[in-house]
């Protein structure tokens, strides 16, 4: 553990800064009035702690803020304003541990850009791949003259493509090829490549792209992680599968103020369990078929 607590200003201390802010054309105050407004003062944190709610509860806005804070590294840049700095100054963060230096945030924009790049990477490696193609015909079916030691390189790929069938050349020319991975699974890659040993990780909602199939293995990465590989999570989410992780503590911002509950307490988890309910004789028919 290297998060112990994290505390963030109370209503007394935003009423302040209003007071002491003499300009009044902001269109925002942002990130002031989120996080007082759900009565959030205090978080306290387990190995892996959750901030589950609906869009615009104000979990990403804990996220970024603590981020700010602890110096995390990130590649998406999170929300600001004229006030954040002066905001995550007021903040407190109680540590147990130093927290290691590639302690990062993550979110889903970093991984819906990751999977951007392997598609790119993919394109780039079609258009190879028909060129290769192209070379492997012109080396089985034309001659080639040595002249020069310049030469000698072309000569060994032409020998290479009159020894081997035309998918062998192109695999060895090319190397590994992403594209063996869908987007569920290059998503899944990417927590396991960036989640290194012994560090602290802010995860913003890491099951979008995920399947449900998918979104359980995440579940099951991110509990070893924890256990066996010393990572601190803190997870924005309300995926049901990454809810019901062992161990994990629940903040609730759906309700005000903020309350720690059960994963089977929390409102959409009843909505999934209320509809499979009501269809569990449906489940059942297909037990006989």
């Amino acid at each position: 553990m290297y998060l112990d607590s994290f505390v963030f200003p109370d209503e007394d201390w935003e009423w302040n800064a209003r007071l002491a802010e003499k300009r009044t054309c902001y269109n925002t105050m942002y990130p002031m009035g989120v996080l007082s407004g759900i009565g959030l003062e205090r978080l306290d944190f387990a190995p892996i702690t959750i901030l589950y709610g609906g869009n615009g509860t104000g979990k990403t806005t804990a996220l970024n803020v603590m981020a700010a804070k602890l110096g995390l590294l990130r590649d998406t840049p999170g929300n600001s304003s004229t006030f954040m700095e002066a905001y995550v100054r007021a903040c407190r963060a109680n540590l147990e541990e130093d927290i290691p230096a590639y302690s990062r945030m993550v979110t889903s924009d970093d991984v819906f850009d990751y999977m951007l790049n392997l598609r790119e990477l993919n394109t780039h490696i079609d258009q190879e791949r028909e060129k290769l193609f192209q070379e492997h015909t012109q080396a089985r079916h034309t001659v080639f003259q040595l002249r020069n030691l310049d030469d000698y390189e072309e000569l060994k790929k032409r020998n290479s493509a009159r020894r081997k069938t035309q998918s062998a050349f192109v695999r060895e020319q090319l190397g590994g090829n992403v594209r063996e991975m869908s987007n569920g699974e290059s998503a899944l890659f990417y927590f396991k490549q960036r989640l290194e040993e012994d560090a602290l990780y802010l995860l913003d909602e890491p099951e979008n792209s995920l399947s449900a199939e998918r979104q359980l293995e995440l579940a099951a990465y991110l509990e070893e992680s924890a256990r066996y590989a010393g990572c601190q999570l803190v997870i924005a989410t309300h995926s049901p599968f990454l809810l019901a992780m062992e161990r994990v503590k629940i903040y609730d911002f759906d309700t005000h103020p903020v309350e720690v509950r059960r994963w089977t307490e929390l409102k959409n988890v009843r909505v999934y369990a209320d509809f499979f309910r009501a269809h569990a004789g449906e489940f059942l028919s297909l037990i006989h078929i």
